[in-house]
């Protein structure tokens, strides 16, 4: 198939954020085309997935096709933190999500980019984007070149979704507008691995984390496959341990840092070479302009602890075509659905960026993260924090100064997740409490977190919401 020389939106990137993307709206009956460099299917790391990943699933008609590949089913979390251990199982709260996956990132990519093909995308594997063109500082063209092809074809479009990934292309090319959060410039290190020693009470297919003083590992189970073991350092902290050992001295180092992963890894061997990845935390100035949405890692990316890449990936994904097929059947503005999306995607980016930054304060500061307290240091006005959570936590409508509200935020949110682990180490208790308005209140504001609030009405913003039925797209709340 031929490159078109025109296509009404044309998305840069075929993984999660783009192929949700182009699916969803291929699924509109939007003239959509995709380019990714890349055949697929092709490697990547981020194995682990949220459950809200399922329901996008669901959401874009694909959710058989993924249940019945065999991926290893994730039950929930169990994390060894700061000498304390605990296990997350998803669901037992109550609240919306029960179970999600572990996956092969290369086979899950490429059953999402087959998925918008099959609806109606047209998808274009090896196709780099050498140049955007702008016509009054617009997006308007891209000169789009095919592996082992001398010229390139100019593809024109209506608009532009940048799902190019952490090479962001709009971003480092032409708008100068990523920023890094100072304290969460981390390395990851990770191989893969046959024959380990799981925990007794560690349920089969959760993703295992354990802390060390600079960091923490990761072993994510997966089907059939060997098991992804992978340390995440502070850059600072990982520069240091090099300069006196190898890359497999400073992982074996860190292995020994945690009695939970030497145990889990001490008969076991290591099947593959070890590989390397800057895990630098940042986020643009804006996610959405003049005729352009940037999607995925091409907008943000934020500490992996969570497991928060690929949901923010498809939601972000998601939230771009209901926008874009709002703006093309003239149901809104294009100011107002990027507004939206720029204050959605974000909103739903700084509420888990708080969500780890609580996390790593109320269970103890590591090392080169005790900094973390400061909301400056993520260069993030706390405004925009208070606004983030203004639906979740009550009493913030009531408090007009942002400092004052950050600092309840914080106390919140470190309350909220001591009283959610305490209902999870406890057993007994918790089985006791299920149904009680404390554990129903606790699962409804995790749900908001790690879900989809975009699709609530209650959630809305500036009076928009996503709805799924009968099209997809940006609803208005009905007046009252």
């Amino acid at each position: 198939m031929h490159l078109p020389n025109r296509t009404q939106v044309l998305v840069i990137g075929g993984g999660p954020a783009g192929a949700t993307g182009a699916a969803f709206l291929a699924r509109e009956g939007v003239e959509v085309t995709l380019v990714d460099k890349e055949v697929f299917p092709r490697y990547h790391i981020g194995e682990s997935l949220l459950p809200s990943c399922l329901e996008i699933l669901t959401l874009m008609g694909a959710r058989d096709t993924f249940d019945r590949h065999g991926f290893q089913r994730k039950p929930g979390a169990y994390f060894n933190w700061k000498g304390e251990t605990w296990k997350l199982d998803f669901g037992e709260l109550g609240g919306t999500y029960r179970y999600s996956y572990q996956v092969r990132r290369e086979e899950f990519d490429h059953l999402l980019l087959q998925h918008a093909r099959a609806v109606g995308a047209q998808v274009h594997e090896g196709v780099s984007v050498r140049e955007i063109l702008f016509d009054d500082g617009r997006p308007c063209a891209a000169l789009c070149v095919a592996q082992g092809a001398e010229e390139a074809t100019t593809v024109e479009f209506d608009y532009l979704v940048d799902a190019s990934g952490r090479n962001g292309l709009m971003s480092t090319r032409y708008l100068d507008n990523r920023k890094f959060h100072e304290i969460f410039r981390n390395v990851a290190a990770w191989g893969y691995w046959e024959g380990l020693s799981w925990p007794d009470d560690c349920a089969p297919g959760s993703i295992l984390v354990s802390s060390i003083p600079d960091g923490w590992w990761w072993a994510i189970p997966l089907a059939d496959r060997p098991t992804s073991v992978g340390v995440v350092m502070h850059r600072d902290a990982f520069v240091a341990a090099r300069r006196t050992g190898t890359l497999e001295q400073v992982y074996a180092q860190a292995l020994a840092l945690s009695p939970v992963m030497a145990n889990l890894t001490e008969h076991a061997r290591l099947v593959t070479p070890l590989k390397t990845e800057q895990d630098y935390s940042y986020t643009c100035d804006s996610f959405a302009g003049n005729g352009y949405f940037l999607s995925g890692d091409a907008a943000c990316f934020l500490d992996p602890l969570l497991s928060t890449g690929v949901h923010l990936a498809m939601y972000s994904g998601m939230l771009a075509a209901a926008s874009l097929a709002s703006i093309l059947r003239a149901e809104v503005t294009e100011r107002e659905a990027a507004a939206y999306y720029r204050d959605s995607y974000r909103q739903a980016y700084l509420r888990f960026l708080v969500f780890v930054q609580t996390f790593y304060e109320a269970h103890g500061k590591l090392g080169y993260y005790s900094k973390a307290d400061e909301l400056s240091h993520y260069m993030i006005e706390a405004g925009d924090i208070r606004r983030a959570f203004l639906n979740l936590v009550s009493g913030l409508e009531d408090i007009a100064d942002a400092e004052q509200a950050t600092s309840h935020l914080m106390g919140e949110m470190s309350r909220r997740i001591d009283q959610n682990l305490a209902l999870r180490k406890d057993k007994r208790a918790l089985l006791s409490a299920i149904g009680s308005t404390q554990v129903e209140d606790n699962a409804r504001f995790f749900d908001a977190i790690e879900g989809l609030p975009c699709l609530s009405a209650n959630m809305a913003l500036d009076g928009l919401y996503v709805s799924t039925r009968p099209r997809l797209g940006l609803q208005r709340v009905a007046a009252m």
